[in-house]
């Protein structure tokens, strides 16, 4: 028969190494700092984007379009008229419809469905230049349009 002896013979587990644990931590932060994308597009407009209360978020952002609508914040250089900006940089109403379909051609196939239009317009921009996009989005048969919109605060 065996023998059950308490205490006696215990072998010791060395401790965890832990001097290379500052090295995986900055290998960590410099693998997060190169793959994070902090904003897609750089805005050249003013946008106020008008209050709403009802409001809703969009599901899938690989799936969405935005285009802005507003004043130029260098207003010496292209003045104070409503401009559109698509991408980067300042672009006419006539090219709408060339980046929608752009972009959703660079939509992944299995979000083609949920593909979706932003609209983020300034508060102060007439309906004008508003309803010139919305014809090219519909020539485009971009008709899924979302407006973009911050909450509406409550007033006490």
């Amino acid at each position: 028969m065996s023998r059950f002896s308490k205490g006696g013979n215990k072998k010791d587990l060395p401790e965890i190494s832990t001097a290379s644990l500052p090295d995986i931590i900055f290998m960590l932060l410099f693998f997060f700092m190169v793959v994070t994308v902090m904003r897609e597009t750089n805005p050249l407009l003013k946008i106020k984007l008008p209050q709403a209360t009802e409001l809703s978020k969009i599901q899938y952002k690989e799936a969405v379009a935005y285009v802005l609508i507003g004043t130029p914040t260098d207003v010496d250089t292209y003045g104070d008229a409503p401009r559109i900006q698509l991408n980067d940089s300042y672009r006419n109403v006539e090219d709408v419809q060339t980046f929608i379909k752009k972009a959703y051609s660079e939509v992944p196939p299995a979000l083609q469905g949920q593909f979706t239009v932003s609209l983020k317009v300034d508060e102060e921009v007439t309906m004008g230049i508003v309803t010139d996009v919305k014809q090219e989005l519909r020539k485009a048969d971009a008709l899924k349009i979302n407006y973009a919109s911050n909450k509406k605060k409550e007033e006490e």
